[in-house]
């Protein structure tokens, strides 16, 4: 598919819950005019816990420059997982690494575009509990992978633990719902029509006090991007469900709607 834009966020790369084969193959199928990887590509805070980088994960990086090298415009903005690249705001070329964005649709939309961790006050102000419930997340992943090895015995789909977690957790939903009404009101602050961000792994499209709210999701469980079609229309994609059968070995299957969004709002969704 050709796009206009794509906005791809929390890959994680260097963990090994990251889906990287399904990254690679998005970019191996799609081509657009401008990239924006929306923070936590890379995940620092567990590369510096365990140095896990298999080829892979190389081979992400390698065609993201690849496509910059051929035109494509591709725009980094840092999460909390790859703060570290805030020390490198400029221009790279055909990247540019930038702490926000306002982008500007076919339509006339301005959308303001950030990670979203500057609204999580957790990650803020008490990063010792950030790490700490980074530690619980790497764990239910963890679990994740043999429970759906065993699952796919049975021939059943994938299903996130983790996802389950979130969406039955009453104060996970909470502050999940307080994350989207404080980023739709910054919009507002910043006069944007919409917003798009990443961080909470949670993908959505939805209106909040009349602002468009765009969640890219994540490339640890749901596998979503964001898209802007050449028409102007925009559309939140799932990519594809995959089996995982060893750390390095993914065997795709086909898509299916996921588990970790509402399903009438959210992965349907196209304005």
């Amino acid at each position: 598919m050709n796009y206009r834009t794509v906005w791809m966020s929390d890959l994680h790369l260097g963990t090994r819950g990251s889906n990287a084969a399904g990254v690679m193959d998005f970019l191996k199928h799609n081509e657009f005019e401008r990239l924006y990887l929306v923070g936590d590509v890379i995940d620092i805070w567990r590369l510096r816990k365990e140095r896990y980088w298999p080829q892979s994960h190389n081979d992400v990086i390698q065609k993201i420059l690849r496509k910059a090298r051929k035109g494509t415009q591709v725009i980094v903005i840092p999460g909390n997982h790859d703060e570290f690249c805030l020390n490198f705001l400029g221009v790279y070329g055909n990247i540019v690494v930038k702490e926000r964005d306002v982008y500007t649709t076919l339509d006339g939309e301005r959308l303001l575009v950030m990670h979203g961790h500057e609204f999580d006050s957790v990650t803020m102000h008490a990063k010792w509990l950030a790490h700490l419930g980074d530690v619980g997340y790497t764990l239910l992943l963890t679990v994740n992978r043999p429970l759906n090895m065993v699952r796919n015995l049975f021939g059943l789909g994938y299903w996130s633990l983790s996802a389950y977690v979130k969406q039955n957790v009453k104060k996970v939903v909470s502050s999940i719902s307080r994350f989207e009404e404080a980023v739709a009101h910054y919009a507002e602050l910043h006069h944007a029509g919409g917003i798009v961000c990443g961080h909470i792994h949670t993908p959505a499209v939805r209106q909040i006090r009349g602002v468009n709210y765009y969640n890219t999701g994540d490339w640890v469980e749901s596998s979503t991007a964001l898209v802007e079609h050449l028409d102007g229309r925009l559309e939140l994609v799932y990519w594809r469900e995959q089996s995982v059968d060893s750390a390095d070995n993914v065997i795709p299957m086909a898509a299916a709607p996921s588990d970790l969004a509402d399903k009438s709002r959210l992965l349907a969704a196209t304005r």
